[in-house]
C-alpha cells in the first residue's frame, strides 16, 4: 500500500513499520546531529543510561544551565505580563546568538533588572510610607485642632466661672490645680494607621492590656491606601492614641506591631505640623518623578527582550532538549563516540541518513556518523500517520488503548461508524443543520483560532470539529430517514403514499388509511407522525434497526479479527477463534437479523420474540403462525446446534494445541517458535522491557486454560449483553424525538395559541434555550457517550487488544508546544 514518491501514503489500516537502529555519533558533530534529529521527528531515542541518576550523565552541567536560563526567560515574561507587555508572537527561528554569548546577555539583564525592580520597590515603599504620613499628619491634624478650641473654650468658660463665683463654693481640686499648675499629668501619644478590618480588636486588646488607662481617637481615610509592606490596597484608619507612663507606651508599641499598624511621628507644635506637611509633600512630588523615570528605564529593558523574547525562548528550550537527548546517549569505551539506539519508520531510513550526512559535513566532523538496523525481540511501539481530520478519531481509539503493534486499526471504521451510531441516536436534521453550521464556523476560522488561548470545554470541541461536522452530516442524513425537523415532518421526496377515506381517520387510527401512490421514496412516510400508531411504528422500526446494526458492526469486529491473525499467520487464532465465534453469533442473533429482513419484505405478522425464545426452550415444537419460510424448524434446529458445538469449540482445542505445540518445542521435534498470541503469555509486548529468548519458555497450561475459558464465558455472555446493549440507539433514538415534539407543541404551539405576542416572544425563548440546552448540549453529549461506548465495548473489544506504546519520537515541534500547553 506504498505510492511513490518521498512520503508514503497515509495507511490506517496497519501501523508504520517500525525499525530499531544503532546510530554511532563522532563527539564533534553530536549536538548538530541530535539537532537535525529533532527537526526531522522520526527518531525514538531510547534510554541507554536509565541505570544512571540525571546528576551522573554526561551532560548535567549543560542542562542546568539551560534550566538557569530558562528560569530567567521565565522571570522576564512575569515582568513582561505585570508591566502589560505581551511578548510578541513571533516566527520561532533560532536567533543569530551562541548559547555561551546568550546565558551572560541574560544574566546581564537579569541584574540589570533586578536592581531597577529594587530600587523602584524601594523608592515606591517609601512614597507610600510618605502618602500614609501625609494622611496622619491631616487627620491628626484636625483632632488636635478641634481638641484645641475645645480645650481653650472651656478654660475660658472656667476662668469666667471661677471669677464669678466665691472662694468657699468653688471645687477644692480646681483652686489647687489653678494654685500650681505643676502637678498637672503629662500625656504622651501614638499616631498611626491601622487596617479597618483589624480596628475594632485592635481598640479592644489597647483597652484590655492598659487596663482602660488610654485615649483612642480613630478616623477612616476617605479610600483605600496602598500598605508599604504589603504593596496591596488596603481599606485603613487614622488613629492616635494618648497614654501617661513609659509602661503603657511599651505595650501600646507592640500592640501596634502585632496589628501591622504603621507608626509615624507627629509634632504638638502647630507651626511644625505645616513645616512637616510641606516637607512631606515636597519629597512625595520628588519620589513620583523619580518613580516614573525608573518605571520608563524598565519598561525601556522589557521592550528590548520582548523584541527577541520568543527567539531566545525557543533557542533555550530547544537546546535543553537536545542535552536531554544526549543524556540518553551511552559513551563509547573510547570517549570518542556516542552510541544511540531507537525506532524509526522503516520509510525514515534514507531521511535519517541524509540528516546524518548533513550534520558531518556541517560540523566538519573527520568521522561520518554509522547508521545500522539491530535485530530485536522488543515490540515497536505503534505509529499511525494521521492528518487534522482523521487525528481527533485516532484519539478516539487512543483513549481506549494504543493499538499493538501492526495490529488493525479500529479507527480506520471509526471515521464513519462513530459518527453514524451517533447520527442514529440524534436523528433530526433541523438539530444536525444547527451543529453544522457551529463546526463550518470554526473549521473556517481554524487559522486563527489554532493560535489562540481557548478554553478547556471550547479547546476540545475545537480539537474535535471533524468529529462533529461528521456527526451533524449523519445526523442531517438520518433526520431525512426519521423525517424530523425540530419534530416537524415535511413530505419532502414526495406526496405521502397514503389518504384518508373519512374525515375521522386523520387524528384516530391509521385503519382509514388507504394506500393511493406508489411506496413514499426516501424514509419515513410523513403520515405516520401525528398518529396514534406513530410510537409502535417507530418503536418496531428502530428496535430492529438497532438490532441489525449491532450484529452487523459485531460481524465486522469479528472479521477484523480473522485479519488480524491472518496477518499474524496465527491459524489457531482462525480455527479456533474466528469460525467459532462467527458461528455462534450468526447462529443466534444473525438469524433474528434475517428473520426481521424476511418479516419486513413479506409483512408477516409473526412473532419474532416467541420463535427466538421457544428456539431454545421447545426447538422441536411446530412454529405454527410464526413460521416465516419452508424449512424453518429445521434451520432452528441446526443452528441451535452449531451455536452449542461453537463453545467448546471455542474452549478447548486451543489451549491443548498450545501445549503440544510446546512440548514439540522442547522435545526437538519441531524447532518452530510458538504462535504469537496473547494466550501464549510472551512479553515481546512489553515495550520498553528488554524481552529476550527465555521469556519465551514460560508456559504454564493452567493459566492458557483459564485465560480461554475467561474468554470463552466473555463472548458467550457478550453476544447476548452486546446485542441488547445496541438497543441504546433506539432507546434514545426514540427519547430524542419525544422530547423534541414535547418542546414544539408544549411551548412554541401552546405560546402561538394564546394570539398575545408577549407571550409569543416568550414561547419562542423558551424554546430555543430547551432546544439549545437539552437537545443541542445534553442530547449530544449523551449520544456522544453511548457511541463511544458502543465502539469500545461491542465492537473493539471483537478483536482490538489495545495493549501498544504510541510512537514518541524527539521532535522539536512536539516538545515546544507541549511546553506552550
Amino acid at each position: 500500500m506504498r505510492g511513490g514518491g518521498c512520503c508514503p501514503t497515509m495507511d490506517l489500516m496497519r501501523s508504520e513499520e517500525m525499525q530499531l537502529v544503532q546510530i554511532i555519533i563522532p563527539i564533534e558533530s553530536s549536538h548538530l546531529t541530535v539537532s537535525y534529529l529533532g527537526d526531522l521527528g522520526l527518531l525514538q531515542f531510547k534510554d541507554l543510561n536509565s541505570d544512571k541518576s540525571p546528576f551522573q550523565r554526561t551532560y548535567a552541567t549543560q542542562i542546568k544551565r539551560c534550566g538557569e536560563m530558562a528560569r530567567k526567560l521565565r522571570y522576564f515574561r512575569e515582568q513582561m505580563t505585570k508591566a502589560g507587555i505581551t511578548p510578541s508572537a513571533l516566527p520561532q527561528i533560532p536567533p543569530k546568538i551562541d548559547l555561551d554569548d546568550l546565558e551572560i546577555k541574560l544574566g546581564d539583564l537579569e541584574t540589570e533588572l533586578l536592581e531597577v525592580n529594587a530600587n523602584s520597590d524601594k523608592l515606591q515603599r517609601t512614597y507610600n510610607e510618605l502618602l500614609e504620613y501625609n494622611l496622619v499628619l491631616q487627620k491628626v491634624g484636625e483632632f488636635f485642632h478641634t481638641a484645641h478650641r475645645t480645650a481653650t473654650a472651656q478654660q475660658r468658660e472656667t476662668e469666667g466661672q471661677q471669677t464669678g463665683e466665691s472662694g468657699l463654693d468653688s471645687p477644692l481640686l480646681a483652686q489647687e490645680m489653678a494654685i500650681d499648675p505643676s502637678k498637672q499629668v503629662k500625656l504622651g501619644f501614638v499616631s498611626g494607621l491601622v487596617p479597618k478590618e483589624k480596628s475594632v480588636a485592635f481598640e479592644r486588646i489597647l483597652f484590655r492590656a492598659t487596663r482602660g488607662n488610654v485615649l483612642l481617637r480613630q478616623e477612616p481615610v476617605d479610600s483605600p491606601v496602598t500598605d508599604p509592606v504589603s504593596g496591596e490596597k488596603v481599606v485603613k484608619n487614622v488613629f492616635v492614641v494618648f497614654y501617661s507612663g513609659e509602661r503603657a507606651k511599651s505595650k501600646i508599641l507592640k500592640i501596634c506591631e502585632a496589628f501591622g499598624a504603621n507608626r509615624y511621628p507627629f509634632p504638638e507644635e502647630f507651626g511644625k505640623q505645616l513645616q512637616a506637611i510641606q516637607e512631606v509633600s515636597g519629597k512625595t512630588a520628588e519620589l513620583k518623578t523619580t518613580i516614573d523615570a525608573g518605571l520608563l528605564h524598565r519598561d525601556s529593558i522589557l521592550k528590548n527582550i520582548d523584541s527577541e523574547f520568543e527567539q531566545w525562548n525557543f533557542l533555550v528550550r530547544k537546546e535543553k532538549s537536545i542535552y536531554h537527548t544526549l543524556n540518553m546517549l551511552s559513551l563509547d569505551v573510547t570517549k570518542k563516540c556516542l552510541v544511540a539506539e531507537g525506532w524509526s519508520p522503516v520509510f525514515a531510513s534514507n531521511k535519517v541518513q541524509d540528516a546524518l550526512n548533513r550534520a558531518t559535513i556541517d560540523s566538519n566532523s573527520q568521522v561520518g556518523s554509522i547508521f545500522q538496523v539491530l535485530q530485536t525481540k522488543e515490540s515497536p511501539p505503534t505509529y499511525f500517520q494521521t492528518n487534522k481530520f482523521t487525528t481527533a478519531f485516532q484519539e478516539i481509539v487512543d483513549a481506549y488503548g494504543i493499538a499493538r503493534y501492526r495490529e488493525a486499526n479500529p479507527g480506520v471504521f471509526t471515521v464513519v461508524t462513530f459518527p453514524f451510531l451517533f447520527a442514529v441516536m440524534f436523528g433530526d436534521w433541523g438539530h444536525g443543520i444547527c451543529i453544522f453550521l457551529c463546526t463550518l464556523y470554526l473549521i473556517i476560522r481554524e487559522k486563527k483560532l489554532s493560535s489562540q488561548k481557548l478554553g478547556d470545554i471550547m479547546e476540545m470541541m475545537f480539537g474535535g470539529r471533524y468529529v462533529i461536522l461528521m456527526m451533524s452530516i449523519f445526523s442531517i442524513y438520518t433526520g431525512l430517514i426519521y423525517n424530523e425537523f425540530f419534530s416537524v415532518t415535511f413530505p419532502l421526496f414526495a406526496q405521502s403514499a397514503y389518504s384518508c377515506t373519512d374525515s375521522s381517520c386523520s387524528d384516530a387510527t391509521t385503519n382509514g388509511l388507504v394506500k393511493v401512490r406508489d411506496t413514499y421514496p426516501f424514509g419515513v412516510d410523513p403520515v405516520w407522525h401525528g398518529s396514534r400508531s406513530e410510537l409502535p411504528f417507530l418503536n418496531s422500526l428502530k428496535m430492529k434497526m438497532s438490532i441489525l446494526i449491532g450484529v452487523a458492526q459485531m460481524n465486522l469486529g469479528i472479521f477484523m479479527s480473522f485479519f488480524n491473525a491472518k496477518f499474524f499467520k496465527n491459524s489457531l487464532n482462525i480455527w479456533y477463534q474466528f469460525v467459532p465465534q462467527l458461528i455462534f453469533l450468526n447462529s443466534l442473533f444473525g438469524y433474528l437479523s434475517v428473520l426481521i429482513i424476511i418479516k419486513w419484505c413479506t409483512g408477516s405478522k409473526a412473532d419474532l420474540y416467541h420463535v427466538m425464545i421457544y428456539m431454545f426452550l421447545s426447538p422441536t415444537d411446530d412454529l405454527g403462525e410464526n413460521q416465516l419460510f419452508p424449512g424453518q424448524k429445521t434451520l432452528q434446529l441446526v443452528l441451535l446446534l452449531l451455536a452449542l458445538v461453537a463453545v467448546p469449540w471455542m474452549l478447548l482445542p486451543k489451549p491443548f494445541l498450545l501445549k503440544k505445540q510446546h512440548e514439540q518445542r522442547h522435545q526437538g521435534n519441531t524447532y518452530t517458535a510458538l504462535e504469537s498470541t496473547e494466550e501464549s503469555l510472551e512479553i515481546e509486548q512489553g515495550g520498553n522491557n528488554n524481552s529476550h529468548g527465555h521469556d519465551e519458555e514460560e508456559f504454564e497450561f493452567s493459566e492458557i486454560f483459564v485465560h480461554q475459558l475467561i474468554h470463552t464465558i466473555e463472548f458467550v455472555l457478550g453476544a447476548v449483553s452486546n446485542t441488547a446493549s445496541y438497543l441504546r440507539l433506539w432507546a434514545l433514538s426514540l427519547a430524542h424525538s419525544e422530547l423534541s415534539a414535547v418542546f414544539y407543541e408544549k411551548v412554541l404551539l401552546l405560546a402561538w395559541g394564546f394570539n398575545n405576542v408577549f407571550i409569543l416572544i416568550v414561547g419562542i425563548i423558551v424554546f430555543v434555550f430547551a432546544t439549545v440546552g437539552v437537545l443541542l448540549v445534553m442530547e449530544t453529549l449523551s449520544a456522544f457517550l453511548h457511541a463511544l461506548r458502543l465502539h469500545w465495548v461491542e465492537f473493539q473489544n471483537k478483536f482490538y487488544e489495545g495493549d501498544g506504546y504510541k510512537f514518541a519520537p524527539f521532535s522539536f515541534s512536539l516538545i515546544l508546544s507541549e511546553e506552550e500547553e
